[in-house]
């Protein structure tokens, strides 16, 4: 049976994004949903989920999964080496970087996994739209974030972002890929969005023959958005 890991549903469900894991039980009405609070030690940690999971949540509750994940680093890594297929969004993502860096300078050691650190400006919201580009696949999103993140942005892209900001205002690389792990500034909720990436998730990378729920709609709704994020007029 497939098992779906949900890494701290009671913290990690900011904008909607929940609604990611809710599409996907309709896509994979067989599949096992294991909600892992923060009290429990996750799934991972002793078996090998067929995907893990993991939404965006507030700065507070981002330090206490940091400090919840932190033994379990090198595991973490050796399912990524294993090519464990992964998905995280929004600020999920920085929790895999080397720190994040409040705006007195004082920072928060992350899992150091990946060459980027975060700097957070809590005065000021970001938010822009963006569309980009995954291999062949077009990627569209929103973000509303108080970080942007630097470093080797460029090491391990996920999305090269054709309109809207990347990880920053200076790169058109946005997110994480490595292996099967992907993780994303992008809400929306992005598999939502995207329905030609979580094809991709489910047939390609998790080995699954399962199709899209409410295909004809979510595809249309999906090409009237690519539409629109392509027209000039349109503000990012």
């Amino acid at each position: 049976m497939t098992r779906i890991e949900v890494l701290f549903p009671e913290f990690c469900s900011l904008f909607a994004d929940s609604s990611n894991i809710r599409y996907l039980e309709k896509c994979l009405p067989d599949a096992e949903f294991v909600f892992t609070s923060y009290m429990d030690e996750p799934l991972f940690v002793k078996e090998q989920p067929d995907l893990i999971y993991m939404g965006a949540m507030t700065e507070s509750a981002q330090e206490k999964i940091i400090r919840k994940l932190m033994p379990y680093k090198a595991r973490i890594a050796e399912l990524i080496a294993a090519d464990v297929p992964m998905l995280f969004t929004n600020n999920a993502v920085e929790i895999f970087g080397q720190y994040i860096e409040n705006e007195d300078g004082s920072k928060i050691e992350a899992l150091d996994l990946y060459p980027i650190y975060a700097k957070r400006d809590m005065m000021h919201r970001f938010n822009c739209l963006v569309r980009g580009h995954f291999d062949d696949i077009e990627i569209v999103g929103f973000k509303t974030q108080f970080t942007m993140a630097y470093g080797e942005t460029e090491k391990y892209p996920f999305i090269h972002v054709d309109k809207g900001t990347g990880m920053n205002k200076g790169t058109a690389n946005e997110g994480i890929r490595d292996h099967n792990f992907f993780a994303t500034y992008l809400v929306g909720p992005f598999l939502i969005l995207n329905p030609l990436f979580t094809k991709y998730l489910l047939n390609d990378v998790m080995k699954l023959d399962a199709k899209l729920a409410f295909e004809p709609v979510i595809m249309q709704a999906y090409e009237r958005r690519v539409k629109e994020f392509n027209d000039p007029k349109t503000e990012f």
